[in-house]
Parts: C-alpha cells; sequence; structure tokens
C-alpha cells in the first residue's frame, strides 16, 4: 500500500488526510481516506467526523474524498432533492416536517377589517390578538386518527398505555386519538396541559371547548406517578449508557485490529 500524508485547510488546524492506495489485489488502484485528530484519533467516514467535531465545524459542504469545502455541490443536491419526487424511493433525506396535519384554513375576511364612515371622527379599533391568532378547525384531533408509528422493519410499534386518570371526551374519544392529541399539544405549546376544565365542556364540547387543551377531562399528576416516571427515565438512561461503553468498546477492539490487517494486505 502506498500512503500519502497531507495537512487538511478546511478543518482546523492539526488535521492530516491520508490517502491509502492499494497496489495489489482485486481492488488495485482503488484508494482509500483517513482523517486524524491532532491527537491521533483515526475517522474512516464523514459521519464520524461530525459527531466527533458536533457543532465546532460546518460539515455540510465538505467532501471526504477531496477533503475540500464544496458549496456548489450542496446545492446541487438540495436542487436536486427539491425537484425530484423519486428522492426518497432513491435514498434521499426525507421530510422531517413536525407540524401536525391541521387543515391551514384562511379567512374569507382582510383582517383587521376596516369599516369606513361618513365620520371623519371615528377611530377604528384593531383587536392584536385576535390578528395575531389564525384560525383553528374544531376537533382537528380526529385526523390523527389511524396515524401509527412504525420502525425501520416496516413494523407497527406499540401504543404506550394511558394512565386510568385521563379520559377522553367529545367524538371519538379513543385512547390512540387522546394519546397524539397530548403529544401534540406537549410538543406545539410551551403552557401546562390540564385538560378541559370546564365540566360543562363534558356536556357539549362543541360550544365549550378550550381549544388550546386536548380532548380529555380535567386530571392532577400525583407525587407517586412523578416518582414512576423518574425511576422510568433513569433505568432508560442507564440502558442508554451501557450500549454507548459497549459501542465504545467496539470501536476500540476494531481499531486495535487495524494494524494486523494492513500488515496481512
Amino acid at each position: 500500500m502506498e500512503r500519502k500524508k497531507s495537512d487538511c485547510p478546511a478543518l482546523p488546524p492539526g488535521w492530516k488526510k491520508e490517502e491509502v492506495i492499494r497496489k495489489s489485489g482485486l481492488s488495485a488502484g482503488k484508494s482509500d481516506v483517513y482523517y486524524y485528530s491532532p491527537t491521533g484519533k483515526k475517522f474512516r467516514s464523514k459521519p464520524q467526523l461530525a459527531r466527533y467535531l458536533g457543532n465546532t465545524v460546518d460539515l455540510a459542504c465538505f467532501d471526504f474524498r477531496t477533503g475540500k469545502m464544496m458549496p456548489g455541490k450542496l446545492q446541487k443536491n438540495k436542487q436536486r432533492f427539491r425537484h425530484d419526487p423519486l428522492s426518497l424511493a432513491k435514498g434521499g433525506k426525507p421530510d422531517l416536517n413536525t407540524a401536525l396535519p391541521i387543515r391551514q384554513t384562511a379567512s374569507i375576511f382582510k383582517q383587521p377589517v376596516t369599516k369606513v364612515t361618513s365620520h371623519p371622527g371615528n377611530k377604528v379599533k384593531t383587536d392584536l390578538q385576535r390578528a395575531i391568532e389564525q384560525p383553528k378547525q374544531l376537533f382537528w384531533e380526529k385526523r390523527l386518527k389511524g396515524l401509527r408509528s412504525s420502525d425501520v422493519a416496516e413494523q407497527v410499534l406499540r401504543t404506550m398505555e394511558l394512565p386510568k386518570g385521563l379520559q377522553g371526551i367529545g367524538p371519538d374519544s379513543s385512547d390512540d386519538t387522546l394519546l397524539s392529541a397530548i403529544a401534540s399539544a406537549l410538543h406545539m405549546s410551551s403552557a401546562p396541559i390540564t385538560g378541559q376544565t370546564s365540566i360543562a365542556a363534558e356536556k357539549n364540547p362543541a360550544i365549550w371547548l378550550n381549544t388550546s387543551q386536548p380532548l380529555c377531562k380535567a386530571f392532577t399528576v400525583t407525587d407517586e406517578q412523578i416518582r414512576e416516571q423518574e425511576m422510568k427515565v433513569f433505568q432508560a438512561r442507564r440502558s442508554l449508557e451501557e450500549a454507548l461503553t459497549a459501542d465504545s468498546l467496539a470501536r476500540a477492539a476494531e481499531i486495535s485490529r487495524e494494524p494486523l490487517e494492513g500488515g496481512m494486505a
């Protein structure tokens, strides 16, 4: 193998780029590119490099093979994926827009409405809060019915079980729809989730509905439920820590085998 090491101006000072050209075998003439940090850590791919550098360096335009910043290539890829309807089938990135499936109904009136009168002394007052708020479809939670999450193997994930204290009201008060509505409220709003505090909303939610709260009866969170949730979070973090430790040990073992594999080649 022929190894060529050089500085990489696109990365911070001290970073080295190594190009290994294979001399024999079926892959003769092909080259592999590696990068070394100032401390000597080796990186085999752009994702590994991006995870290590984090937000210190923007690698969106970085070409891993040449070691140069190529903004024109990034712009070309964006235009191709924007106009190619089959980009997802070809491995393109999906649209990660987290907007809820709510119909964005435009008002038929121009806001604010200006009243024209024959009295010059009249002043038109506008409600700024009403002008900012957008119209919202009543019972929009029904549009979440039938939506299911799936894993990479396209297997439908099992939904969470709601506590007994959470009870839905209004049309289609199923647990799946209520769970989606509560998750959406937590994701889209910073206000606390209390449910429909008005008793009249249980009798006729079409009139007494608080649109800023999900379609469920008012509920309270007990100290026992908080402790149970804290224990679940602790166990999840423990499992994640064990998985990251196992991954680090596997990477270290892979790096230690590199000199042996290079000598055999």
